[in-house]
Parts: C-alpha cells; structure tokens; sequence
C-alpha cells in the first residue's frame, strides 16, 4: 500500500518535532519533512510533491492562510489547517483548507497521543478525497506546480543575520573578563528560533545563562536537549538546585517558575510549580524580578520576541536595580509584544535586531 508522503508547516519547531514523531506511529504515513515558514514550505514542496499538508495559521514572514491563497490556484494539496487560531477557522477553509484542527490546549503524552490519532484519521481521509475526486475527473496524479515565487524585502537573510553583514559573528574570538555575571533571557512567540539564534553565538567560557520560553511542560527538555547538540555552551533544563556555572545555559523547566537564588557557594536556580503570573508559568517576569532581587547590577537581562507583555516590569526592576538590559527590536520580532511593552515602560537600555543582541551581550562583558 502506497505510504501518504505528509509535509509538516508549522513555525514551532518543538511542535514539528513532536507532532511529527507521533505521526510517525502511523505506518500508513511518512513525513517527508518539516517547514517553519511558507517559503521553506515553498521550496519543499517543489522537491518532495506531499500528498497532504498540515499547516499553521500563526508563522513568520506570511501567515498560512495567505500561503495557502497563493498555493491553492497552483498546486491543490489537500491541506489541512492546524492551529490554535479558531476564530479563522472559516477564513482557512474559504483559503482552500479542506479541514481546520484545533492544537491541544495542553500537551501531555496522553493528549498528543488522541491528538495525533485524530490528526492520522484527518491526512488519510483527506487523502482518499481527493484521490477520487481526480479519478472522477479522468486525471492522473499531479505533479508539483511551481510556486509563484514569494519575495521577501526585509533586509534579513534566512539565518536573521542582515544581508550585507559578515557571515561570521563579530562575537568570536572576544575574551570574556567577566564570568561573575548572571544573563537573564525571556521569549513567547517565535522564540525558540529567536533564542537559538542567540545561544548559538555564546562562547564556550560564557557566564551563566537562565531563559524562560513560554512553552509547555515536556517540550522543554527536548528544546534544551536539542540546544546543547547543537550549541558551544551546555544546555539542559532546569532541576530545582541547580547550580550556575560558566558555559552552562539553564532554560526553564515546562509549568515551573524559575528563580535565581543565591548563598554562601554562588549562585543556583530554584524550580517549583505555581500559579501562574503574567499569564504563565513559566513566567519571565518571575525570573526577572528573582534576578534583579539578588544579582542586582551584576547581570544583563535581554526580552526577544513574543505575545503580551510578561516580562516587561521584570526587566523594568532589573534596569532600576543597574542590570543591563536589552530589546529586541520590531523589525526582528516574529511578534513585538513583549519587547513593546519594556521598551514603553523605559526598562530596556538597548533596543537592536536580533542578529546583533549576541554581540552586545558578549561587548558589555568585556
């Protein structure tokens, strides 16, 4: 029986991952891979012809339902929307969705799992539609159609670099004089790019790192895990007493707030269940307060992309308590909310692109 080739789209990449490795459970379906934005999605569907898609709503440079206008006319695969975005959910099936799946509001196993069942049930219907519906009409199999080529006029390259920049981070090579100072990150929306971005430009002798992502619990440890594979620091999820150390990146754990503590041996984090504040938990505005309490001014403290404004009046305490703080900048941002808010309330320092947050971070340890 022919396998039903599936192309993933979503700009999560934990979510892809995830979604994909449960999918793969299914051995009437293969994934032939995996998109974080309609360009990427473009190009992969050029080279593989998917028989179905799943697509995301909420992405970078286009959103879905504009990807999937500008496809449909061209190439008709039968795509199925999946996305948190219910109140479009007419707009994706007017677009040409042939069906529109809400996301799991949590994420357990369990809960993926039913998930992912249903989703299966969804590709292989799908599928069969329209197999017969091309049947009907005495066609053969279609072969991917070129994609009319959608332009991107940002001055960014596909690494969030600027386009004229040097290929290599003006970050390398520098020596670190400071190793005594804790760096504070905070992200939601779009950042678990965002923030790879950064982590990756950290030299190894880097002074401790704690992050908050909004991201649910589980998710977490594979982001760390993947980072640390791919990154010149260590990187690993938080475990209530962890200790700081130099060259280690600590991202905090799925529904625990971190917290940076400190006592006669240095520096450690605490990781504990809670309510959540800002409307999350983890909660960077908890892990920025906790920093600004007792690092004071011996700590830099950055807020990249993300929806809302959890954060803001942490990183407004670590700047009133003489931390270094950064923003990054709305042209950068996959969404420019958090980043807004601090920069409205005077908490950031430093607002500038993504592309060079690194090299100010690594500039002010000098």
């Amino acid at each position: 029986m022919k396998r039903i080739k599936l192309l993933v789209v979503d700009d999560s990449i934990l979510f892809r991952e995830v979604l994909a490795r449960y999918i793969r459970q299914d051995d009437q379906i293969e994934v032939i891979g995996t998109a974080g934005d309609a360009y990427a999605a473009r190009d992969m569907i050029q080279k593989f012809s998917p028989d179905v898609m799943t697509l995301d709503i909420e992405m970078p440079k286009m959103d879905g339902i504009a990807f999937l206008r500008k496809l449909h006319p061209q190439n008709n695969i039968p795509t199925i929307v999946v996305s948190s975005c219910e109140d479009r959910r007419m707009e994706a099936v007017e677009a040409g969705a042939v069906q529109f799946i809400a996301k799991p509001l949590t994420r357990t196993n369990s809960d993926m799992q039913r998930f992912a069942e249903t989703l299966c049930g969804s590709i292989k219907r799908a599928y069969s539609r329209s197999n017969l519906s091309r049947i009907a009409k005495g066609e053969g199999m279609p072969k991917a159609a070129d994609i009319p080529e959608m332009k991107i006029d940002t001055g960014i390259s596909p690494l969030g670099r600027a386009a004229d920049a040097s290929a290599s981070s003006p970050a390398s090579g520098k020596v670190i004089r400071r190793s005594d100072v804790v760096i504070a990150l905070g992200a939601s929306t779009g950042g678990t790019e965002a923030l790879e971005q950064v982590i990756r430009s950290f030299p190894e002798d880097m002074p401790p790192v704690i992050v908050v992502q909004h991201m649910p619990a589980g998710f977490t440890k594979l982001y760390s895990e993947r980072l640390d594979r791919s990154c010149r620091v260590s990187v690993k999820e938080a475990e209530d007493g962890d200790r700081l150390r130099q060259g280690l990146v600590i991202i905090g754990a799925g529904e625990h707030h971190l917290r940076l503590c400190k006592d006669t041996r240095g520096y450690y984090v605490t990781s504990k269940t809670g309510d959540k504040v800002s409307g999350h938990c983890p909660s960077v505005d908890v892990m920025f307060s906790s920093v600004a309490e007792v690092a004071k001014d011996n700590a830099i403290g950055a807020i990249l992309t993300g929806m809302g404004r959890d954060g803001a009046e942490g990183l407004l305490k670590m700047k009133n308590a003489g931390a270094f703080t950064v923003g990054q900048d709305k042209e950068t941002c996959v969404v420019y909310g958090m980043p807004m808010e601090a920069y409205k309330m005077g908490a950031v320092c430093v607002q500038a692109p993504l592309y060079r947050i690194a090299d100010i971070i690594i500039d002010k340890l000098r």
